[in-house]
């Protein structure tokens, strides 16, 4: 398991997000709490589940609508959304390390294509390590969210931000001839485009990374694979990637992604694999 441990503006104590404390429910945790997390001091709000679906935060304490979040040198915006997001998926970090290390040494320019780029994590890792990235989110509002995260990172260039629907962007590059040194993609379990595009995974991913090995240059640097809430196993992306991309020369690793928990036990975050040329 790959672990993001280097983390000082969060903590899973029940969740710190810098000086803000929250409790939300976690689907992986199916072992019992080692005390009344609900009886947590200095608790500022609750995401609580309905029987019906969906949730709503329940808040307990002044709090900020939204605040800012530092990894080493980047900087995020976050707050309490719908489906009990804050905007950020910290376990990510274990991959910014990864990408970064490869572009920071890789002796040249790399063009990245950040596909399902929600509000830029990956994105303003990898141009603060000197990429040039293409960030397509079909959601307007998290667009604009990643460009004020790389803003607040000190990056004020060498990203391009696209509002659309990530298949139909990518078959564009295709018929243009872009390439890109890079893919990285998370891309969700189920939902629609802009345009009312369906995406299943089950059905849609295989034949979406097919797709985007055509994006590829002809020495790329990486492809990453992110799954958070799909439950696929690394297994699974470790098989796509094998086969989307069995002409080229490199290797392949697939991973579960985690936090370290104050119990001293990883939480299970997600599932990612990657490709890296060579």
């Amino acid at each position: 398991m790959h672990i993001a441990e280097d983390w000082k503006d969060y903590k899973i104590i029940v969740e710190r997000w810098k000086d803000v404390v929250l409790l939300r429910p976690d689907p992986q945790v199916i072992w019992a709490a080692q005390r009344d997390l609900f009886a947590y001091p200095g608790i500022h709000a609750v995401y609580r589940r309905s029987d019906k679906g969906g949730g709503a935060w329940e808040y307990r304490k002044p709090m900020p609508a939204e605040w800012e979040v530092s990894y080493k040198e980047l900087r995020f915006k976050v707050k309490p959304m719908g489906f009990k997001h804050t905007g950020l998926f910290p376990e990510q970090a274990a991959n910014w390390e990864v990408m970064s290390s490869l572009i920071k040494n890789a002796g040249r320019k790399i063009r990245v294509l950040n596909l399902f780029a929600y509000t830029g994590g990956a994105t303003v890792a990898c141009a603060k390590a000197g990429a040039e990235v293409t960030h397509v989110d079909a959601a307007k509002g998290m667009v604009e969210r990643a460009g004020e995260n790389a803003r607040l990172s000190g990056i004020h260039s060498g990203i391009r931000y696209i509002v659309d629907d990530c298949k139909k962007f990518v078959q564009r590059e295709i018929r243009r001839g872009n390439k890109y040194d890079a893919v990285i993609m998370d891309p969700p379990s189920y939902g629609r485009g802009p345009g009312g595009e369906m995406w299943k995974i089950e059905e849609s991913l295989f034949p979406f990374v097919q797709l985007c090995e055509q994006v590829l240059s002809d020495e790329p640097l990486f492809f990453l694979i992110n799954s958070y809430t799909t439950g696929l196993q690394p297994a699974v992306l470790y098989n796509i990637l094998k086969l989307c991309l069995r002409g080229r020369q490199g290797c392949i690793d697939a991973y579960e992604v985690g936090l370290p928990t104050e119990e001293g036990i990883p939480l299970p975050c997600g599932a990612g694999g990657i490709y890296i040329h060579g």
